[in-house]
């Protein structure tokens, strides 16, 4: 990050900004074009999009921009950027192909949209920044294989939880030791909660209450630690993960006897979460040294006296970040996460008990909820992901807490994150 500043400064003092557009305008699209526009030099928000056109103009007068075009379509839009001015769009596809932009900020938080952007960054041969775990955590591995074949860079962000890990994890790494713990600290987690629990909460910050219910729900979670595990090639102990009330500080995770070393050792590591745990809300790495001199050296830097070693972040500041992720990405060709292979999967459950017929309203919603499962198991058994249950219709009765598989439902009659990942799981059967 000491490198990103000077050379963000040095783009800007050039009169030579990266040019972004950012495609999603609710919450966290608005707070990033509030940060771009206000706070960082040597960036500049071209154009925004989302499918309601109010949203877009609406995240342009939020960020202190009144003077946007309105436009559709790729010649008009690529147009009023070469003459200086800010276009908001409902025309999100049009902006992949848009010459003058160097980058999209995918954060539409849609895992079927944020597929055809995706592919039509690809197509059109645009590096994309996400912040769509949801996305990632259901089509990273085949969406990273095809913008590697065409050059181009796929990755999530700073800021969110899981590119705050992964930083870390790179840096326990750097430093000689080996993660076998990558864990994520939460508030809350109630598997139970709904739009309707969670209304008031959402209303209060002036989020979507589905978000704010996969938040709750541990949905959220399990799509942000799938992702780390996807990039790391850390697996998990058991369905859902361990997870759990932890009551005290990380530090205490060490001396705790809730992981066996040898056992995290034979998996080549684990993703976690714990709930209620210090600091939060931040996350962790659990680091081992194979060297008795440097173990002894980590004891008198007051990181215990092992075997396992904490590191944590204790916050993660979202759209304040992303800045940091444009420039590594264009400035550096370096990736924040950087999905492999799939290694774990996030699994669908119902939420209560549901009935043959209905069709499911996915992430964050009433029916359902998301769960980590291996994705060996989750193959195996055709459990469907998550990431594709809404607009599945029910083909069977399915009682409280059960896992839904792919027999027991329809799909929708065309979806491309439905085709995505038929090949996906084709490439890694």
């Amino acid at each position: 990050m000491i490198i990103i500043d000077k050379e963000l400064e040095k783009r800007h003092h050039e009169n030579n900004p990266i040019k972004v557009a950012i495609i999603g305008a609710g919450f966290m699209g608005k707070a990033i074009a509030y940060q771009l526009n206000q706070s960082i030099n040597g960036i500049k928000v071209v154009a925004i999009a989302n499918r309601t056109l109010d949203k877009a103009c609406s995240a342009w007068s939020q960020s202190g921009i009144h003077n946007y075009q309105i436009a559709t379509g790729t010649k008009k839009i690529q147009k009023h950027i070469e003459n200086g001015n800010f276009v908001a769009t409902n025309d999100a596809l049009a902006l992949c192909e848009v010459d003058s932009v160097d980058l999209l900020i995918e954060v539409t938080g849609s895992v079927e949209f944020g597929a055809k952007i995706a592919l039509a960054a690809i197509q059109f041969g645009k590096d994309v920044v996400t912040m769509n775990a949801e996305l990632d955590g259901t089509l990273g591995s085949i969406i990273q294989k095809k913008a590697k074949q065409s050059g181009l860079i796929y990755s999530l962000s700073d800021g969110d939880q899981p590119g705050v890990l992964i930083n870390l994890w790179r840096f326990v790494r750097s430093i000689g030791l080996h993660p076998l713990v990558c864990g994520n600290i939460k508030g809350l987690h109630d598997p139970y909660r709904t739009p309707e629990t969670q209304k008031e909460y959402a209303k209060k910050w002036k989020q979507n209450p589905y978000m704010v219910t996969s938040f709750a729900d541990g949905t959220k979670i399990s799509f942000e630690q799938c992702c780390v595990a996807n990039a790391t090639q850390m697996t998990i102990e058991m369905a859902g993960m361990r997870g759990g009330i932890f009551d005290s500080h990380i530090d205490n995770l060490c001396t705790s006897h809730r992981y066996d070393v040898t056992h995290l050792r034979n998996l080549g590591g684990v993703v976690d979460y714990t709930v209620g745990s210090q600091p939060g809300p931040g996350v962790f790495v659990l680091g081992v040294h194979d060297d008795k001199r440097q173990r002894e050296m980590l004891h008198l830097y007051k990181l215990g006296e092992g075997p396992l070693y904490p590191f944590y972040t204790p916050y993660h500041l979202c759209h304040f970040e992303v800045s940091n992720s444009v420039a590594r990405v264009v400035l550096f060709r370096d990736k924040v996460l950087e999905t492999i292979r799939p290694s774990v999967d996030v699994v669908t459950f119902a939420k209560s008990n549901l009935n043959a017929g209905c069709k499911l309203d996915g992430i964050g919603g009433f029916m359902t909820y998301g769960k980590c499962e291996t994705y060996k198991n989750s193959r195996e058994l055709l459990l469907l992901p998550m990431g594709l249950a809404e607009g599945c219709r029910l083909l069977n009765n399915i009682p409280k807490d059960n896992p839904i598989s792919y027999l027991d439902v329809e799909l929708p009659d065309y979806s491309v994150a439905a085709d995505l990942r038929k090949e996906q799981d084709f490439l890694w059967s």
